[in-house]
């Protein structure tokens, strides 16, 4: 194999892992694909390119061909391929679970919002001569000094009433004891 065709399946391989962890699986699908063509796919990067074209079918809703190349897979001559794929081929034909409307939720179109809206996000709308809020003071800044004459010194008999109760379990302890 040509070193060239090599890099060309790392820059194939890394583009098609870009685009599925962006959602993008059909172009992911595209560059995975392109990879796998241009390595042995008997070696373990060639199998460990299969093994993300896998999951990149699945997550396209092409199930059929996730499956088939994950029974490939099963044979594959690299032992950690083979472990990975019948991981990934349990999780592929186990059954699908009736799920109900209530037990999901709902996300948004975000491509309906109008750019009215957008341009009050960016500061361009109707919102933006609003101040924001003050921020709460950290907690290092220093509390601020209290003044003697706003502090209750009334005596509320309490100190009486914790020396009675002291004296009375150290009481009831020597008594028991």
């Amino acid at each position: 194999m040509k070193s060239e065709d090599l890099e060309g399946a790392k820059v194939e391989y890394a583009y098609g892992q870009a685009a599925f962890e962006g959602g993008e699986y059909r172009q992911s699908i595209q560059h995975l694909e392109e990879a796998a063509g241009l390595v042995n796919k008997l070696t373990p990067f060639g199998g460990e390119i299969q093994i993300w074209l896998v999951t990149a079918y699945d997550a396209a809703a092409r199930h059929q061909d996730a499956i088939a190349l994950c029974s490939k897979l099963c044979r594959h001559p690299d032992f950690e391929i083979r472990k990975q794929s019948r991981q990934l081929l349990y999780i592929l034909e186990a059954p699908k679970l009736k799920t109900r409307p209530e037990w999901l939720t709902k996300i948004p179109d975000l491509e309906s919002i109008s750019e009215e809206t957008n341009d009050a996000f960016k500061g361009g709308g109707r919102y933006a001569q609003i101040s924001p809020r003050k921020s709460r003071k950290s907690s290092n800044a220093e509390p601020e000094p209290i003044d003697p004459s706003q502090v209750n010194t009334q005596d509320n008999q309490f100190i009486w009433f914790a020396l009675i109760g002291v004296v009375f379990i150290l009481g009831s302890l020597v008594w028991l004891g």
